[in-house]
């Protein structure tokens, strides 16, 4: 029996993975719109892969608040400021030198629009 419909699968990050069954000769044409971003699976890193040495050196809710506080554009004073916290209490936290514990990871995340879990 002559197959007639192909199924094409799509990555989108590490964990949405949509397949899709078409016409044989329409997977041919997304596969062929789709080559330029092809991605060979040895080229991609994870997220902790990738900032290993920002983990080993701050610890990794230090990194990740560092990086929102970054995304955010905003200095340690105002985040300290909107946490009620000092300067130097948010230094420390960035730098692996205090722990956050669940409150605070709580209100960072309410400031930040994250899951608190990242930062435990």
């Amino acid at each position: 029996m002559l197959r007639t419909r192909s199924t094409v699968r799509v990555v989108i990050g590490d964990r949405n993975v949509k397949d899709f069954v078409v016409p044989r000769k329409a997977a041919q044409s997304v596969v062929e719109l789709l080559r330029p971003y092809a991605t060979p699976q040895s080229d991609s890193v994870s997220a902790d892969e990738a900032f290993s040495d920002q983990y080993a050196k701050h610890g990794r809710a230090g990194t990740v608040l560092r990086g929102l506080r970054s995304r955010d554009e905003l200095t340690q004073a105002k985040l300290a400021k909107k946490l009620g916290v000092t300067q130097g209490d948010v230094s420390a936290m960035e730098n692996g030198h205090r722990s956050i514990g669940k409150s605070m990871a709580r209100r960072l995340a309410e400031v930040f629009r994250a899951d608190y879990r990242v930062f435990l």
